[in-house]
């Protein structure tokens, strides 16, 4: 089982030919209410990949809640490490003629009691894979259990101090090349030398330019992204995500997750909503992008 530690929102979203400017109204061409959050969305791609997933985030006791776990349970997703005693946070999305989005979130109410409980959880339970969100980068530290395999996506996360610090607990860090070279300061040449110094699994995302993952024995290898025609490119890294979390837990290559975890996101960005992680069976129909190791390194 993979459980899940982190946002859940409802995505109030408005399709919109371009972004607004200041002062500025925009006629949507829709609006819709639709089921989002980074590990909800995350969870659902974990499940549709072949995963045990699971859900653990903080919800409330109302009926937009309870329509909201439905539609993971629908997914495949175990809602039952939910903590219902807050409120469903809401995110507003914009998505413009291009599939781009722009994103407001509202805060919700999970924080580092949540964290730790849901650790405890799960290694009562004998699991041991625990993601959290990089909203929850700063409580990683309550989630640190000797049996856990700790994976965090660092999208959410401001802070480099916390971002750095995430990073030396998880045994997997998934980052976009914009966070991890901008705010974190980490140019491209100090890839391979963070997740060596760190012993963590880093794989770098970078859009429709592909991805990159560096393992901590120093191998280093690349893959393209698909060419698709975007029509809403929200949750595709969360889909990158979770996918690439259920290729490790059944036992896949490093490189064979990445791969799987890089075309369904691709796929993903073809239909609108955060949710749109393909069946395992469209993958497989894709022939695989090539894959490049650098030289000198291991394929990990």
């Amino acid at each position: 089982m993979i459980v899940f530690c982190g946002y859940a929102n409802l995505d109030v979203v408005g399709r919109v030919p371009r972004f607004p400017r200041p002062d500025e109204r925009l006629h949507a061409s829709a609006v819709e209410h639709l089921p989002g959050g980074m590990a909800a969305n995350a969870a659902v791609a974990a499940a549709r990949a072949g995963a045990q997933a699971a859900f653990a985030g903080v919800v409330g006791a109302d009926p937009l809640s309870d329509r909201f776990l439905a539609e993971l349970s629908a997914d495949g997703v175990d809602p039952s490490w939910t903590d219902r005693s807050a409120f469903l946070s809401t995110a507003i999305v914009l998505v413009d003629a291009l599939g781009r989005r722009s994103v407001i979130s509202e805060d919700d109410a999970l924080g580092a009691a949540h964290v730790s409980a849901v650790a405890d959880r799960l290694t009562a339970a004998g699991r041991n894979m625990l993601y959290l969100d990089g909203y929850r980068a700063a409580e990683i530290a309550a989630a640190v259990r000797p049996a856990l395999t700790l994976a965090v996506d660092l999208d959410g996360c401001d802070d480099r101090d916390v971002a750095l610090e995430a990073v030396r607990h998880a045994g997997h860090v998934v980052v976009g090349r914009r966070r991890l070279e901008g705010m974190l300061d980490v140019p491209e040449r100090r890839w391979a030398t963070l997740a060596a110094v760190s012993g963590t699994v880093l794989v770098v995302t970078d859009g429709p330019r592909g991805w990159t993952l560096c393992a901590p024995d120093g191998a280093t290898v690349s893959g393209a992204a698909l060419a698709v025609e975007v029509v809403d490119d929200t949750g595709a890294g969360d889909c990158f995500t979770g996918t690439y979390l259920a290729g490790v837990e059944a036992g896949l290559s490093l490189t064979a997750a990445a791969t799987r975890a890089g075309i369904a996101a691709s796929l993903s960005c073809t239909v609108p909503g955060a949710r749109g992680a393909p069946a395992p069976s469209a993958v497989d129909a894709v022939v695989a992008p090539p894959i490049t190791a650098v030289p000198g390194n291991s394929t990990p």
